[in-house]
């Protein structure tokens, strides 16, 4: 659409203004062996499929709640490279969601289209669901903002591109806020 193609002209931009700003830019870290098993956890994925987090075990996990009308959809471009670099140890996970100023009206479906011609995504995405702290919240975004659940984190994502990293051994050990580029040294350091 008009709105995305100005959105991606207008990305680096965003993104230089986010950094010298300080906006949306918080990075937490912590370890601590989380009450309810990560593994599992299962979601559906966006073809219909269920995915079992135990099939991860041994690799790392970076969850992201996504858009596709969002100044920071470009991140797709970014994730994608992630994803392609670190193959053999990591898996990315794309949970779209319309959560903030309905930037992700399209249905499934229409959200894979979208994210293969555009930006060439191999990595999963999941059906879209809700990601903010709600009764109706995702299974998996509870496990992930919930300390009593992943053993250390409160934090919801502020917005959409927030990342969420679980270890090897299905331990979260970060969060980054979506200012924060998956390709920054911090992620990359995160991730090796």
């Amino acid at each position: 659409t008009y709105r995305q193609k100005v959105l991606k002209a207008v990305y680096p931009a965003f993104m230089w203004f986010t950094k010298l700003t300080g906006k949306n830019a918080q990075e937490l870290s912590g370890v601590k062996e989380p009450p309810v098993s990560f593994y599992l956890l299962k979601d559906i994925l966006n073809n219909g499929d269920t995915l079992d987090f135990a099939s991860l075990k041994g690799k790392k996990v970076l969850l992201v709640n996504t858009a596709s009308n969002c100044g920071y959809t470009n991140q797709y471009d970014d994730l994608q490279k992630l994803s392609e670099d670190y193959k053999d140890k990591l898996v990315i996970l794309g949970f779209p969601a319309n959560d903030f100023k309905e930037q992700e009206k399209g249905t499934d479906k229409e959200i894979a289209e979208f994210c293969k011609l555009n930006f060439g995504i191999t990595f999963p995405l999941m059906q879209k669901s809700i990601v903010i702290k709600s009764p109706q919240q995702n299974p998996i975004f509870q496990w992930l903002t919930k300390a009593a659940k992943n053993g250390w984190n409160d934090k919801a994502p502020t917005w959409n591109f927030s990342k969420y990293l679980v270890n090897e051994k299905g331990i979260l050990t970060n969060y980054f806020d979506p200012s924060v580029s998956p390709l920054n040294d911090v992620v990359k350091k995160a991730i090796e």
